[in-house]
């Protein structure tokens, strides 16, 4: 599935801050792989299903600077980003349920990740 992105205002910064301090990071790691698993499941309940093999196939992960939802793969499942992004030459209709999934999921991994952030920054001292 073609990228989609959501931005956190100040995340790069405070990467960059924590990096300087001497942080590895590894615990936005696990707030990512958590944030990751709260939009794929989003995802799962917005997803147009016909056999479900494409809401079977959505999965996610972290890294220390991205949380990863996707679906399809290039091979028995290559319908994912025209069923999401649409396809007008050939009359789909975009059906976005991965950004529709982490939009409303919002409120939830949004929490996850300010407890992050202020867990990250009681590390740092002299803020």
């Amino acid at each position: 599935m073609a990228g989609g992105s959501v931005d956190v205002k100040g995340f790069q910064k405070l990467r960059k801050s924590l990096r300087a301090a001497g942080d590895d990071l590894s615990d936005l790691r696990d707030t990512n792989r958590q944030v990751a698993a709260i939009a794929a499941d989003g995802a799962r309940s917005e997803v147009p299903v016909r056999s479900g093999r494409l809401k079977a196939n959505i999965r996610s992960s972290g890294t220390k600077t991205a949380a990863i939802v996707r679906a399809g793969n290039n091979s028995s499942l290559k319908y994912a980003g025209p069923v999401h992004w649409g396809w007008k030459a050939r009359h789909i209709t975009a059906q976005p349920f991965a950004s529709k999934g982490a939009q409303r999921t919002e409120p939830s991994w949004q929490v996850l990740y300010q407890e992050a952030i202020d867990a990250s920054l009681d590390k740092i001292k002299g803020v």
